[in-house]
C-alpha cells in the first residue's frame, strides 16, 4: 500500500539515497517529470529543514535550510537514523558485501574522515580494475600509483573496522542475550588480508593473475565480518526466529552506538519486523524501544490489533497513520 515508503522518504532525507532502490530516477512516479522529498526536523535547540529535489537525467539536489550541498558526503551524519527492516536478512544470506556496508554505513555516521577514504579508496579501486580489464599490456608505473593509495586507504579503514567492531560486539551480544533469554550465545568475527601481510606487496605479487581474473583479488573490499550462533555459522544453523532476533540486535546494536557518537537518539524505523518472532521476544523488543534511551520511533505493520497491542505497551505518546494506494490519513 505504501507503508515503506513513507519508511524510505525518512531514510533518503538522512543518507540522500533510498534504502531500496539505489537508481534515483526509479524513485520519480511514472508519467511524472521529478519529485521532492522535505523533512523538518528538531536538533536539541536546532531546526533544520532538509530538501531533496529529483529529476530525470539530472544531478539530484539536496539542501540543508535552503543552502545546497557541494558534496552529499557533507550530509551524511547530520541525521543518525537505523532502519530495521525485512530486506536485512541479505546480512545474512548474502555475501561479504552485504556485511561490509554494514559496518562501513553505521562508522560513515559519525567518522567523516572515515567515510572520505572510504570514497578514495573505492576510487582507487575502480582504477585499477579498469586497468586490469584493459587490453593493452600492464603498465607498472601507473599500477603503483593506485596501489599505493589503495594500501594507505586501506590500512586507516582496516584499523578503524577493526576498532569498530571490538567496541561493538559486546553491545551486540547485550541486546541478543536480553531478547533471547540467554537462550544462545552468539558472535561476530572481522577477517582482512591487512591482519597478516603487507597488502602493497601482494597486490604486486597478484598482478599477472588479477590481470587474467579482470580484478583485483587484495584489499580491505575483501574483507569479511562472519556471524556465529553457539560457535556455528549462523548462516547454516540459523532459525527463521534466531536469525531475525539476531538482525534486531545488531540494529539496536547500532542504534546505541550511534547513540553514543552523536549524542543524541538516532530517528529508529522499524519496518514489518515482528513477524516470525515469537510473543516473549515480541515483548522483549518493545520493552527495549519503549524505554528512555529510545527516542522518535516509526513503526510499519500490516496487523492493526497487532500494532494496537503494541503500542499500549510501549505507553508512550503515539499517532498512527492508515496508508492505502500510497495515500496517507490519520
Amino acid at each position: 500500500m505504501g507503508k515503506t515508503n513513507i519508511l524510505d522518504a525518512i531514510y533518503f532525507l538522512s543518507f540522500c539515497k533510498s534504502h531500496s532502490n539505489s537508481v534515483d530516477s526509479q524513485n520519480i512516479l511514472h508519467n511524472a517529470e521529478f519529485c521532492i522529498l522535505q523533512g523538518k526536523y528538531n536538533i536539541g535547540e536546532n531546526a533544520e529543514e532538509i530538501y531533496c529535489g529529483m529529476k530525470y537525467r539530472q544531478k539530484k539536489q539536496f539542501k540543508r535550510n535552503k543552502k545546497e550541498y557541494e558534496r552529499l558526503s557533507d550530509h551524511i551524519g547530520l541525521l543518525p537514523l537505523v532502519l530495521v527492516s525485512p530486506d536485512d536478512a541479505e546480512l545474512i544470506s548474502e555475501g561479504s558485501e552485504e556485511r561490509r556496508k554494514f559496518v562501513d554505513g553505521v562508522i560513515s555516521q559519525y567518522n567523516k574522515t572515515y567515510l572520505n577514504q572510504l570514497l578514495q579508496y573505492n576510487n582507487a579501486l575502480k582504477q585499477r580494475n579498469a586497468l586490469l580489464k584493459s587490453e593493452s599490456s600492464l603498465d607498472d608505473s601507473v599500477l603503483d600509483i593506485w596501489e599505493d593509495q589503495m594500501a594507505m586507504y586501506g590500512t586507516f579503514i582496516y584499523e578503524q573496522r577493526k576498532k569498530f567492531i571490538d567496541e561493538f560486539v559486546p553491545i551486540f551480544q547485550n541486546f541478543y542475550s536480553y531478547i533471547s533469554d540467554g537462550n544462545e550465545q552468539i558472535s561476530l568475527s572481522y577477517h582482512s588480508q591487512h591482519e597478516d601481510r603487507d597488502i602493497k606487496t601482494q597486490m604486486v605479487s597478484t598482478r599477472e593473475r588479477d590481470f587474467l581474473l579482470g580484478y583485483s583479488t587484495q584489499g580491505i573490499h575483501k574483507d569479511e565480518l562472519e556471524m556465529y550462533l553457539d560457535g556455528y555459522p549462523i548462516k547454516r544453523v540459523g532459525s527463521q526466529g534466531q536469525n531475525k532476533t539476531y538482525l534486531i540486535s545488531l540494529k539496536l546494536a547500532q542504534f546505541d552506538f550511534l547513540k553514543r557518537t552523536h549524542n543524541l537518539s538516532p530517528l529508529l524505523l522499524l519496518d514489518d519486523i515482528f513477524d516470525k518472532l515469537d510473543s516473549n521476544r515480541v515483548k522483549k523488543i518493545v520493552e527495549l524501544v519503549s524505554g528512555e534511551t529510545f527516542g522518535q520511533i516509526f513503526i510499519t505493520d500490516t496487523n492493526r490489533e497487532h500494532l494496537d497491542l503494541i503500542l499500549q505497551q510501549l505507553g508512550q505518546e503515539s499517532t498512527i497513520f492508515r496508508v492505502e494506494n500510497g495515500e496517507i490519513s490519520y
